[in-house]
């Protein structure tokens, strides 16, 4: 058979990263077949070169130019470790290159230059322009990184910033018109002290003159004292800032200032200066990892002062990763050729607003709080907000093209705004605010089966993360071994054998407790305490007596043998007749529960109602808006089957007990996850124009086939089994699952417990057997 020829028009469809001026989410392409590899690289490759050799900008459209940062140094100025050369800054560049990945989808690479002349570092940078869409600055020292950065910004078409002085200076400056506004101060009348003079304090300095700040306003201190007018060691930045007050120190200055910015060394500012402050002072006391004066102390002085700092344990934490990823996300999405201060002021602004919207419960989840709003304690957001991406990206967009540093136009900004959203789907997002929501509030939790080198993984990292206080159920000498000869430290936790004489008072409590639930329901008494031997019961029992928050089993034992003891002890919750199974699918596109998936086998419609609001509850404990599509091979009456018709009725009964609840069916699983699809064919329902989240299938044989399927061809990372309808959290892990599957469920259980449990961590730790006041 003669071979197909590599046509010209579809080796550049295969290169090809999108439409000029039109920004896409472009998928992977494929490289699974000869021809793939054919159009991939020799000889389909040859055609997009061509391309690119008769118009240099066809590189963006046909390489990974356009979302590809370089982030740089030298390692002159490395964190607060000081001069530390390239190699060991690489660390740092490469959990940098994460961020950007994680927070706004940029690919970065990390390099690390050998070299502190400025001028052979600026050639070295400008040569590799033709592979980078953009070039951010980390880690060099000053006055050289003034330099660089001027330099490079004036030879280069591609944005190019230095994040140490520009981040922290937009973000403070976002956190500045807020406080200034609820001060109810002008930045035009405030008189400003800075402590220190390095990149990111002059970035600052200038950046608060930008929004109205006089210069004359300003005090500037460094390691030497004041900037004054007399002094000749002052490069043209801080010359800027000089005073005619050669004898002022940081104490007098303090004196009826208004605000005070520290970018300097840690208690260096006194309780007694910040009462010396005028009236409804601010304080960014940005020193890390020790503030200039902590937020303790300073709010133990003063009650009408606000007070930002560079840490995460108090409010309003000046972070540069509510900056950087979305500056050069707006960057590169119009092709900007610098990141000017138009763009930055946009930032800034876009910033300042978000901070003054109302914060979605995913956001007051992730931090354990109520109702984060405006005000003294939240004047920036949060590094979690998922709205970050959508709302400063496009402000930095439209700056660059209103300001024309902008290559291409954005068309339709809505548009733009749910492509960035679709960037990163809201499945990590979920898991990051489920570790933050578990953190600060961890929970006693069980791990049936400790004898696994698995379990003991993740006990350790749940215990290091602050996230859970593990307690291990198994033989004491076999654990410990596992965990010798595998280097994890269980040294802490404590090791429960619920076989041994130690644990015969508990057992025969337990066993009591148990004998008074099931004795009319197959159990005598002799069996009851027999039973307690067992690791699962014995488990359960724990939970259900206050003794533990949540349970997690079913590595090593079937679902039936697992799920048993839990239903026999613990019980459903009021008004539940069946509990349900469902699992969490982490999908690209978001999270997609899926229910029932291991329980029920094949329920009636008012248990199949059931179950979907069941499922409806849980989607809200992840503070999501549940969308929730009743699946069957009909689509709204196309079949008249008594399966069809099955799941039409459940979706009649759901509708009826929950009338606001956004659910709709029967329908097939390829309608319910293309709203385009929808609209056209059945415009009438519920979940046009909606995300669906929430899958309902007719029995279990869908479900769990379905649920199979998708994790096996890896189009999903999966949590659970999550048990609906129990009383107390416990959770069955699915036979021989990951680390990273346990650590979710854990997860999961941690939260699941401080919604059920009805008491506070700190209450449960004064009246545990285990873990008494112990604390990490």
């Amino acid at each position: 058979m003669q071979k197909k020829q590599i046509r010209r028009e579809e080796a550049l469809e295969y290169h090809s990263k999108g439409k000029p001026g039109k920004i896409e989410v472009v998928p992977t392409k494929e490289a699974k077949t000869q021809r793939d590899l054919s159009l991939a690289y020799s000889p389909g490759v040859a055609d997009p070169c061509k391309e690119i050799a008769l118009n240099k900008e066809e590189v963006y459209k046909y390489t990974a130019k356009g979302n590809l940062v370089a982030v740089i140094t030298n390692g002159t100025a490395v964190l607060g470790l000081g001069n530390i050369g390239p190699e060991a800054s690489k660390p740092v560049m490469e959990g940098k290159a994460v961020l950007f990945k994680v927070f706004a989808d940029i690919d970065v690479f990390d390099i690390e230059i050998n070299e502190t002349d400025p001028d052979k570092f600026v050639q070295i940078v400008k040569a590799l322009e033709p592979t980078f869409g953009g070039i951010n600055l980390e880690d060099i020292k000053a006055p050289e990184c003034f330099y660089i950065e001027r330099q490079l910004r004036a030879a280069l078409k591609i944005p190019v910033m230095h994040d140490d002085q520009h981040g922290t200076a937009i973000i403070s400056s976002a956190a500045l018109i807020n406080a200034l506004e609820l001060q109810r101060k002008k930045i035009d009348k405030v008189r400003f002290v800075i402590n220190g003079a390095g990149a990111a304090a002059m970035a600052c300095s200038k950046l608060y003159v930008a929004l109205g700040a006089r210069l004359e306003n300003f005090i500037v201190f460094d390691k030497e004292g004041v900037l004054h007018k007399g002094r000749t060691d002052l490069q043209e930045d801080r010359s800027l800032f000089a005073t005619d007050k050669a004898d002022q120190t940081l104490e007098k200055a303090m004196v009826d200032a208004d605000v005070f910015v520290g970018l300097s060394v840690g208690n260096v500012v006194t309780p007694e200066m910040i009462k010396s402050m005028a009236k409804k002072p601010i304080v960014f006391a940005l020193a890390n990892p020790d503030p200039e004066i902590t937020y303790d102390a300073a709010t133990a002085v003063r009650d009408d002062l606000i007070i930002a700092t560079g840490r995460s344990d108090y409010p309003n934490q000046v972070n540069n990763v509510l900056g950087f990823p979305f500056i050069f996300r707006g960057a590169l999405d119009v092709r900007a050729t610098q990141i000017n201060e138009a763009m930055k002021l946009a930032a800034v602004r876009a910033l300042a607003t978000l901070a003054k919207t109302p914060v979605p419960d995913i956001v007051n989840m992730a931090y354990n709080e109520k109702s984060i709003s405006f005000g003294p304690k939240y004047i920036i957001p949060k590094p979690l907000d998922p709205r970050l991406l959508s709302t400063v990206a496009p402000a930095v967009a439209k700056a660059a093209i209103e300001s024309n540093v902008a290559q291409i136009n954005i068309e339709n900004w809505d548009t733009y705004a749910i492509d960035l959203n679709k960037r990163l789907g809201l499945d990590n997002q979920l898991i990051r605010v489920l570790g933050s929501k578990a953190r600060q509030d961890p929970r006693r939790l069980v791990f049936a089966e400790a004898d696994n080198i698995k379990i003991l993984k993740v006990a350790q990292i749940l215990y290091d993360e602050g996230v859970a206080y593990p307690i291990l159920l198994g033989n004491k000498e076999r654990i410990r071994s596992t965990a010798a000869a595998n280097k994890i430290d269980i040294d802490e936790f404590p090791i429960v054998d619920p076989r041994s004489e130690e644990q015969d008072e508990r057992r025969r409590k337990y066993a009591e407790i148990f004998f008074e639930k099931r004795q009319r329901r197959g159990f005598n008494k002799y069996e009851s305490h027999k039973i307690m031997r067992d690791r699962n019961y014995f488990g359960c029992m724990m939970v259900e007596s206050g003794e533990a928050d949540a349970m997690i089993s079913g590595l090593t034992k079937n679902y039936p043998d697992t799920i048993r003891p839990a239903i026999e002890i613990i019980g459903t919750e009021e008004g539940v007749r069946k509990i349900a199974g469902m699992y969490l699918m982490l999908t690209k596109k978001g999270p997609l529960f899926l229910a029932d998936t291991t329980v029920n086998f094949n329920p009636t419609a008012e248990e199949l109602a059931d179950i979907t609001l069941l499922a409806a509850k849980e989607v809200r404990h992840f503070n999501l808006v549940p969308r929730i599509a009743m699946l069957s091979y009909s689509n709204f009456g196309t079949s008249d089957s008594p399966e069809a018709r099955l799941v039409a009725r459940a979706t009649e009964i759901v509708k009826q007990k929950d009338p606001e609840l956004l659910v709709d069916g029967e329908m097939q699983a390829s309608i319910a996850l293309n709203n385009e699809i929808m609209r056209e064919n059945y415009p009438f329902s519920r979940l046009v124009d909606q995300e669906v989240n929430t899958l309902i299938f007719p029995n279990l044989a869908a479900g769990n086939i379905a649920y199979n399927i998708l994790k096996e061809l890896g189009a999903a990372d999966a949590i659970g089994p999550i048990l609906l309808g129990m009383k107390k959290p416990v959770h069955v892990l699915q036979l021989g699952s990951s680390v990273r599957n346990i650590y979710n469920m854990a997860l999961v259980a941690i939260v699941d417990a401080q919604i059920k449990c009805g008491h506070t961590h700190e209450e449960a730790m004064n009246r545990s057997p285990w873990w008494k006041r112990t604390k990490k």
